[in-house]
This record gives structure tokens, C-alpha cells and sequence, in this order.
């Protein structure tokens, strides 16, 4: 077939295959036209999954009527000047609404401020009709019908109507935390309404709106993040690590105010709570990165969702100290929802005494019980005797005695026989009261009262320790009898051999043994025997993937992390009062310390208030 130029229809619907994956895809690119035309409120409505009907209405800056034919033409835009690495707008390239109008019946209504009436142009499956007056309010309403019925090959690869309603859901309120000044309704016959009202572009405003989307658990167990490296700044929220999720899907991530998914920031993220989570759960984070547009491209994806960094290395190290930073700063904190969960766990059920009765739990009456009982008389009473005495004098709160637990092996209250220090109940973990089942320390604080993990918490304590003393100085290396010559491709030996110096801080010696080989002449001693071969090929690899030699330091952390746990008070071990008070002085002062190795969380904490309420006292 001989070289011909495509039809203008032809290179729109190949534009289309690129820009408009699905629906979300097209509520995603009007969404961000209208944010960029200054809206302060934004309207979605969709039927069908967005297949059958997409209407954002915005009351933005508008379009004159001699610009509507140029909107739907092809690489037309207001938004880019002459330099393409100064972008500074969501949209660049012109190319959305000529690829909607392409695969779908597209049409535009839109009024600029000082028009007196608006304007209206259409376009069906790339066919244009010409401009003509329409009654129109103040900004632009886009509305997109029949969406891929030019191309019904596409509907075959569709999801179902629910599956793509909730993509769409999930672009706008990806979108809305990044512009929370901005007034976003959700809605349409195939959704319940979604409404996220205007808040401010300060930070107290940002975490409201971060609230609306992600609900009221998340600003209560987050922490802040502040921070600077060079021209590059990082704000926003993280969670702390007793609070997490089964995936990913709740991190939002945001470069310049454009929402990416970006595989850097998403490998800093799970390399700041490395530590701190177990493999099977994920942070939730909102990030927002600010930095010069020069040194950021964002035209390396058709969506524009990934971006390519000047200084990737740079990047990935600013979001990785802050985090860490953050968390350690942050102290020990208990989620919210342990405290949530226990509270509901504790609250009685109706069935809650395990015997028949009525629903209070109490048993009721039966006059069969004692059948002889009478009436006590003046003449037969003996107050000494009778079940119905009011208490002993014992009882009274001058006399009390000390609580005796018995021969109970459960509970170990040799905490509670000493005065408590008043100035202990004033600190974060309180003061030891008991010890129960042998593995769970009682604390009470001025407010609440806190269970221990002694086991998970010593575990933790003991890995900070052997991490510190690891990175105090150089780890101690083996000579190995022979070297190990491994061969790979040359870009990965040149990798490696960039970053000799920072793996021979961890022990292993690294030179390059001719061309597409290095030689290994030391390994780190911790590592005992170990495969070289896949130790090495595996750095290479991620040295290519993120500029970073992390893996050699998680083999080295992971070791720590089964010494610590071999090494840390055991369940079933019973302590003396000043040692549960001794770890909990020495959890205070460790950061990281709420969670174990594992990722468990190693106390939980009833705070007063919430005690009370389950004994219906508030």
C-alpha cells in the first residue's frame, strides 16, 4: 500500500485512542479545560457510565464566538506560549475536544463576560457544523453524547456502567483535592450525588476539602508535611503507620497541581514506611510537589498522568526524608479507627449476659425461685444475718482494701501496689498498672487508658537500636575467597559502578572486571552466605528503576528486623513494675515505635471519654 496523507476525521480518532482511553478519560480533559478557564464551579452529569450522556457546565472565563471553531480544531490552544517546558496549565495541546468530537456527538456552548449572548457549535464524529448563536449562561457547557458510537469496535472494551460511573467518581475527586477553592457537583441517573463545597487554598482548607473526599478518618490520623530541597518543595498530608490500606488506590499524588501517577513518587512513598508496614498494606497520602516547570516535563504521556524529572534522584530524596522526618517528629499515635474498633468490641449487645431474660440482659422474675419467702417481721429480723444488710463498714472508701487477684495467672498487679508518680499520668503511654495474660501491659494516663503489646513494642525498640548502630559507621564486610565475576550488560555494570562508594558503606566492594562485568570481591558479614549473582543483578535493576541502591539496605534492615525479633521480651514473660514503666519511657522516646516490624500496631489507646460513653455515662 503506497504512503498517503490520512484524513483529518482518520488522525483525530487515532488522537482519540490515545487521549480518550474511556469516559473518565473524557470527563477528566473538561474537567481541567474549565479548571483553566478560572471556574470557581464546576458540574459534571453522566448517564450510562458517561457513555451515553457527559455534561460539565463550569462558570469560568467563556469562549468568544470566534474562537469556537478554532477549539475543536486540532493543536489550538490559549494555554501554551513558545516554550513547551514553560507549561503552566492542566491542558497544552489542543487535542482533546477535536479526538471527543471524533468518536462521539460533541457540542459546545459558551459566553464570555461581556457578551451579551452565547454561542454554540456541535460535532458528530468529526463532522463540524458551523457556528450559531445559543442562549447560554456566563462560562462554557460542554456536552458529549454517545460517546465511541463513530468507532463501535471501542464499546466492546468498555467496563460495566457501575465500574465506569466509579472511574469517573475517582478522576473528579482526584482532581477536586488539588483545587479545593473550587465547588465540584457529581451527578447523574447512574449515581448517587456527589457534592464537594468550596473550601480555600489555604492549608486548614486543603485538609477539608482532603476530608470531603477521603472522609473524616484521614485528617484525624495524618501528619503534615512541609518541606524543601533546592528549588523543590513538598507539602501535604501522610498517614501515620497504624493507619493504612489494602492498596494503593489512596495515594494522590500531584506535580504543579496536575494530578499524576508517577512509579517515582509511588517507590519513595513505599521506601519512607518500608519500616514501618508490612508488604500487604499501603500508606494513604496526599502529596503536592511544586517546582519550576523547566526542570519537570509533563508531555511524555498522552493522559499527561506521568511526568519525567530533571533530577529524579532529587525528587525521591526530598519525599522520602520529609516522610521520614514527619513520622519521627510525629512521635507514637494510635489510629483513630483501633480505638473505633475496640469501643466496639466493649459495647454489650443484647445477648450480652449469655443467659435467656429480657433484652437488658437481666434475668427476670420467676416466683417459683423461693417459694417460701415471706416478708421479714420485727420479730424474726436479725440484721447480721440477712441477705439485704446494707455493706460492711469494711467497704467504705476509708478502709478500703487493696484488690487481691488470688491464685489468677491472667493478670500480674504488682504494677498497681506502688504510688503512681502524678507526673507519669502526664506522659504519652502513662503509668503501668498490670500486666495481663503475661504479654499485655495496662496503662493509665491522665485522660485514657493504653494496652501494650510488650512483645511487638520491644521488637520495634530493639530494630531502631540495631539500625542506629548499623549506620554508625561502616558495616563490617567478608573477604571473599575468590571473587565473584558476574556478567551482565554494560549500562548495568556502569550503574553499578557509579554507586561503588554507597554499597561499600554497606560492605559489599563493587569494581568493574571488563567490558559487561563486575567483579564482587566483599559482601556484608550480616549476610552470611548469600547468592552474589542475584544480590547483584537485583541492585542493577533497581539502580535503572529509581536511581537507588535500597535493596542491599532492606536485606541488610530485614536481618535486623528477625534479630530483633528473636532478641525482644518474650509473650508469657512477666515484668516488674519499673520495667513496663521502662518501656513505655523508652517507646516514647523512639520514633516509629507504634507499629512493630511486622507493621502491627504495638498499643492501642481508650481515651476517658469513650470509657465513659460505653458505660453510658456521656
Amino acid at each position: 500500500m503506497p504512503i498517503r496523507q490520512l484524513s483529518e476525521t482518520m488522525i483525530n480518532q487515532i488522537a482519540a485512542g490515545e487521549v480518550v482511553e474511556r469516559p473518565a478519560s473524557v470527563v477528566k480533559e473538561l474537567v481541567e479545560n474549565a479548571l483553566d478557564a478560572g471556574a470557581g464551579r464546576i458540574e459534571v452529569a453522566t448517564a450510562g457510565g458517561g457513555l451515553n450522556l457527559i455534561r460539565v457546565v463550569d462558570d469560568g472565563s467563556g469562549m468568544p464566538e470566534d474562537e469556537l471553531a478554532l477549539a475543536i480544531s486540532r493543536h489550538c490552544t490559549s494555554k501554551l506560549g513558545d516554550d513547551i517546558l514553560d507549561i503552566r496549565s492542566l491542558g497544552f495541546r489542543g487535542e482533546a475536544l477535536p479526538s471527543i468530537g471524533s468518536v462521539s456527538k460533541l457540542a459546545i456552548r459558551s459566553r464570555t463576560r461581556s457578551a451579551d449572548s452565547g454561542a454554540e457549535i456541535t460535532v458528530e464524529g468529526g463532522r463540524v457544523s458551523g457556528v450559531r448563536p445559543a442562549p447560554s449562561n456566563r462560562g462554557t457547557t460542554v456536552e458529549v453524547r454517545d460517546l465511541f458510537y463513530a468507532t463501535p469496535a471501542r464499546l466492546k472494551f468498555m467496563k460495566t456502567e457501575r465500574a465506569e460511573a466509579t472511574a469517573i467518581a475517582d478522576t473528579v475527586k482526584r482532581i477536586a483535592i488539588a483545587f479545593p477553592a473550587v465547588r465540584f457537583t457529581l451527578s447523574g441517573t447512574d449515581r448517587s450525588t456527589l457534592e464537594l463545597s468550596a473550601t480555600s487554598d489555604q492549608v486548614e482548607g486543603r485538609l477539608a476539602r482532603i476530608a470531603q473526599v477521603m472522609g473524616n478518618d484521614f485528617p484525624d490520623n495524618s501528619i503534615a508535611i512541609d518541606a524543601a530541597r533546592e528549588s523543590v518543595r513538598l507539602e501535604g498530608h501522610v498517614s501515620i503507620p497504624s493507619y493504612t490500606r489494602g492498596n494503593a488506590l489512596q495515594q494522590y499524588a500531584y506535580v504543579n497541581g496536575r494530578p499524576v501517577r508517577d512509579k517515582l513518587i509511588a517507590s519513595a512513598i513505599r521506601g519512607a514506611y518500608a519500616d514501618v508496614l508490612p508488604r500487604d498494606r499501603h500508606a494513604v497520602t496526599v502529596l503536592f510537589l511544586t517546582l519550576d516547570p523547566a526542570i519537570v516535563d509533563v508531555n511524555v504521556h498522552p493522559a499527561k498522568a506521568d511526568v519525567r524529572f530533571r533530577d529524579p534522584g532529587l525528587v525521591r530524596g526530598l519525599i522520602v526524608g520529609a516522610i521520614r522526618q514527619a513520622l519521627a517528629n510525629a512521635g507514637i499515635r494510635p489510629a483513630t479507627t483501633g480505638t473505633q474498633a475496640m469501643m466496639g468490641a466493649f459495647r454489650p449487645g443484647p445477648t450480652s449476659y449469655g443467659h435467656p431474660g429480657p433484652a437488658n440482659g437481666h434475668r427476670a422474675y420467676n416466683p417459683q425461685i423461693r417459694p417460701d419467702f415471706r416478708a421479714a417481721t420485727s420479730a424474726n429480723y436479725e440484721p447480721q444475718r440477712s441477705p439485704f444488710r446494707p455493706l460492711d463498714a469494711g467497704f467504705a472508701e476509708p478502709a478500703q482494701a487493696s484488690f487481691d487477684a488470688g491464685p489468677l495467672d491472667s493478670a500480674d498487679t504488682r504494677a498497681g501496689q506502688s504510688e503512681v508518680v502524678e507526673a507519669l499520668l502526664r506522659t504519652e503511654l502513662g503509668a503501668a498498672r498490670a500486666q495481663v495474660h503475661e504479654n499485655y501491659i495496662v496503662a493509665q494516663t491522665s485522660d485514657s487508658l493504653v494496652i501494650v503489646d510488650q512483645h511487638a513494642a520491644h521488637e520495634r525498640l530493639v530494630y531502631e537500636a540495631l539500625k542506629n548502630a548499623l549506620h554508625a559507621r561502616p558495616i563490617p564486610s567478608q573477604m571473599l575467597l575468590l571473587p565473584e565475576i558476574v556478567d551482565m550488560p554494560e549500562e548495568d555494570a556502569e550503574r553499578l559502578a557509579l554507586h561503588s562508594e554507597t554499597l561499600a558503606r554497606f560492605g559489599l566492594g563493587v569494581e568493574r572486571f571488563g567490558p559487561g562485568a563486575v567483579a564482587v570481591r566483599e559482601t556484608p558479614a550480616m549476610l552470611g552466605e548469600t547468592d552474589v549473582v542475584k544480590l547483584v543483578r537485583d541492585l542493577a535493576d533497581e539502580i535503572a528503576d529509581s536511581d537507588t541502591a535500597d535493596t542491599l539496605k532492606e536485606r541488610l534492615h530485614a536481618i535486623a528486623a528477625t534479630m530483633a525479633c528473636h532478641s525482644s521480651v518474650r509473650s508469657g514473660r512477666r515484668l516488674r513494675p519499673e520495667e513496663m514503666n521502662a518501656l513505655l519511657r523508652q517507646m516514647e522516646a523512639t520514633p516509629g515505635s507504634g507499629t512493630c516490624n511486622h507493621g502491627r500496631p504495638t498499643y492501642i489507646e481508650l481515651k476517658l471519654a469513650d470509657i465513659e460513653k460505653l458505660f453510658g455515662r456521656r
